[in-house]
């Protein structure tokens, strides 16, 4: 079983992280999840649901998987140091890195992406994107692997990169297993992205 860090910020967004959990959770033997916080408290989602916290970043890092969320709130989670600290010991630690949205401009402006592809939501790319100016953004992609690290575009995107993961990991059935189990139409074209011309950045 792979131990997996699902970090989360006050104001993470919904969806970016309940959605791929779904996915990454498997069919229930593949992965524990836990989640992971700067501190003890509950923490609000963007849209105020609070989660409860497994861990704090102070008490491990050595995980098999790291997830990091995405959300307006994770550009101002980027300017504490300590956090950034841990992102950067997590990913060294662990097998696969994941983020999605604004989350994978969080990964970016740790360093870890430094001469990496990656590719994040985008509605807020033109603006986001230069924080992290050493990652070979990709404009066009629903999602984008580049050796252990996966990051996704919008939201709805990190669903079909967490059962991307789940397949490198696990094999292609047991994540077709999981995609049907949800009733998800999993979009398996990793560079179908309509959003990227929809926001004129292609």
């Amino acid at each position: 079983m792979k131990t997996l860090a699902a970090l989360v910020f006050p104001g993470f967004e919904t969806l970016d992280y309940f959605g791929p959990m779904e996915m990454l959770g498997g069919l229930g033997k593949e992965t524990e999840i836990i989640t992971v916080a700067k501190g003890r408290d509950p923490v609000p989602s963007v849209h105020r649901q609070r989660i409860v916290i497994d861990k704090t970043i102070a008490e491990k890092n050595d995980y098999d998987l790291l997830f990091i969320p995405g959300g307006d709130s994770a550009l101002d989670a980027a300017k504490d140091e300590e956090l950034m600290q841990w992102i950067r010991e997590t990913s060294a630690n662990a097998e696969r890195v994941m983020a999605v949205c604004t989350g994978t401009v969080l990964l970016g402006m740790t360093g870890v992406l430094d001469g990496r592809k990656a590719t994040t939501n985008k509605l807020d790319f033109t603006k986001t994107v230069p924080l992290a100016p050493n990652v070979n953004w990709v404009k066009e992609a629903r999602w984008v692997e580049d050796g252990k690290f996966f990051t996704s575009s919008g939201v709805s995107a990190g669903m079909d990169m967490a059962l991307a993961v789940m397949a490198d990991l696990f094999g292609m059935e047991m994540a077709d297993r999981i995609a049907l189990g949800c009733e998800y139409e999993w979009h398996k074209d990793a560079n179908r992205d309509p959003f990227a011309k929809s926001a004129g950045l292609v």
